[in-house]
């Protein structure tokens, strides 16, 4: 007979972002569950980057992290469309200026 609890203590869960050598911007790569962020970052080092590809790893617990509805996207997005200025169509490129 076992004397070991049956309580599991559930660590938080991490989204993980990482930046490549040839990137700019750090890109969504997964989820994982760590006790704390240094944690989080080492799991995520071992697991995301195993081919030394990564220059720099983000992680953010994921109760912080608050997004839109795609559901509810034409709502969102609407009173953009209202106001020319935003789209590329309103102004004029020079011809010098090439892949815009």
């Amino acid at each position: 007979m076992s004397t070991h609890s049956n309580s599991k203590i559930e660590w938080p869960l991490w989204e993980i972002f990482v930046r490549s050598k040839q990137g700019l911007d750090h890109k969504h790569v997964g989820s994982l569950h760590a006790a704390d962020a240094a944690m989080a970052i080492e799991n995520a080092r071992d697991v995301y980057t195993r081919r030394m590809e990564g220059i720099s790893i983000w992680a953010v617990e994921s109760k912080n992290i608050h997004a839109s509805n795609p559901d509810e996207a034409g709502s969102l997005y609407d009173p953009a469309n209202d106001k020319a200025y935003r789209h590329p169509t309103f102004y004029d490129l020079p011809n010098e200026v090439e892949y815009m």
